[in-house]
């Protein structure tokens, strides 16, 4: 495709765009089609191919934990003695047979510390989890507002390019009425043109604002619409303790399944014997004797000690990380409430002052340049201020919503944490 047909191909996009649809898509809907809303059981299956892969781990974690509880299977072992030698012990005459049973008894606590390892990975599994959806909510939160904003510029480009060309209709009708010299349509056809190719981009940026939006939770843009009024997203009322965040609760369940490896470990330094008992049969004189025996591993050279160092070296990495990320956890919280207050402050002033003000002054602008009072330079200059400020509204009304996202995604606590 040459250059020249991309105006036209975006267009097309633009009109086959769920965008214009009828059904509107929400926040809230987001947050549904991604199996993220409030009403969602967390603990039921999902579809979204980005919780199904953190919820199976977690299952294969629950799975390990009912295997550690299971004790070492008993022993059969079957001997046959003295046969198809020579002399006296051609044949099967001189035919001794051995059947026993033995068990291995597991010492050192080898059982309770592995269900100990293993609820413990079963708890990292589970934060994890839950770490991905909130992640996941938080994502569908900023592209969403990047969807909606999107939407929003799109609407005023689209308002510029009609306001232009209502523009360079009246600077043609005053050039042809001898008021104006032509420099000013020529002028006037320029800044429509800009304005038509900011407005292709938008279109462009809008699609692909929405395409990223519905890969979250499927491969193809939806046939709803997106709006271009952002939605309120409320931040938390309570203050943010840093200790029930899920990035924490991960680090310190990543410092106790270190803690108790190490617990494991050292239990695996610990022979464990074996006793069998069962009966001999000797074949030349139809005997039969009962037998017993023990076996134990000598520990003369291997007793596990390089397992367990390396998990002692492992719990001091864990519990370093787990005091950065809480010392990085408050200096996000921290950052987050300052983004949002300069955000909010932001939105307020230019929604409230600037806003008004630049529309009230391109509204005497407009009816002054009609009447002939303003020559065209004057409208475009004032317009393009006027437009500066919305785009400037658009811009910190996202920073607003991705700070306030971020605080919610700072502030959420791991399930079975106290609310």
């Amino acid at each position: 495709m040459s250059f020249r047909h991309w105006p036209m191909a975006v267009a097309a996009l633009a009109l086959a765009s769920p965008a214009f649809g009828q059904e509107t898509l929400s926040l809230e809907d987001a947050l549904a089609r991604a199996d993220l809303s409030s009403e969602a059981d967390t603990s039921a299956s999902s579809d979204n191919p980005r919780l199904i892969g953190p919820v199976a781990e977690a299952d294969a974690a629950q799975a390990r934990i009912d295997q550690a509880r299971l004790r070492p299977n008993p022993q059969l072992s079957v001997e046959v003695e003295d046969f198809a030698g020579s002399g006296a012990f051609t044949g099967l005459r001189a035919t001794e047979y051995t059947l026993a049973i033995g068990q291995q008894f597991e010492l050192g606590g080898k059982r309770s510390a592995r269900i100990e390892a293993a609820e413990a990975l079963a708890s990292v599994a589970n934060t994890r989890t839950d770490l991905t959806r909130a992640d996941l909510a938080l994502f569908v939160r900023t592209r969403y507002l990047a969807a909606v904003s999107s939407e929003a510029r799109l609407k005023l480009a689209a308002e510029v390019v009609e306001r232009n060309r209502e523009l360079a209709r009246i600077a043609q009708a005053l050039v042809e009425a001898g008021r104006e010299p032509p420099l000013r349509a020529m002028r006037a056809q320029a800044a429509l043109a800009e304005a038509e190719a900011d407005e292709q981009a938008a279109k462009a940026a809008s699609m692909a604002a929405r395409t990223a939006l519905f890969a979250l939770w499927s491969d193809e843009p939806g046939s709803q619409s997106i709006p271009s009024a952002f939605p309120a997203i409320a931040i938390p009322s309570d203050e943010i303790g840093p200790e029930n965040g899920l990035s924490y609760r991960l680090a310190r369940d990543e410092r106790e399944a270190a803690r108790a490896m190490i617990s494991r470990e050292r239990s695996l330094g610990v022979p464990d014997p074996t006793f069998s008992a069962g009966i001999r049969q000797f074949e030349e004189s139809g005997d039969t004797a009962f037998i017993v025996g023990v076996s134990i591993p000598l520990p003369f050279s291997n007793r596990n000690q390089g397992n367990v160092r390396a998990a002692e070296a492992e719990l001091r990495a864990a519990t370093a990380r787990e005091a950065v990320v809480l010392a990085e956890l408050r200096q996000r919280i921290a950052q987050a409430q300052s983004d949002y207050l300069a955000a909010n402050s932001r939105v307020q002033t230019l929604s409230l002052a600037s806003l008004p003000q630049a529309e009230e002054a391109l509204q005497l602008v407009q009816i002054g340049y009609r009447a002939g009072r303003f020559p065209l330079i004057e409208v475009l200059n004032t317009a393009e201020a006027r437009d500066a400020i919305r785009a400037s509204l658009i811009e910190a009304q996202e920073e607003r919503g991705r700070a306030a996202a971020l605080l919610i995604r700072l502030a959420t606590q791991f399930e079975g944490a106290d609310q």
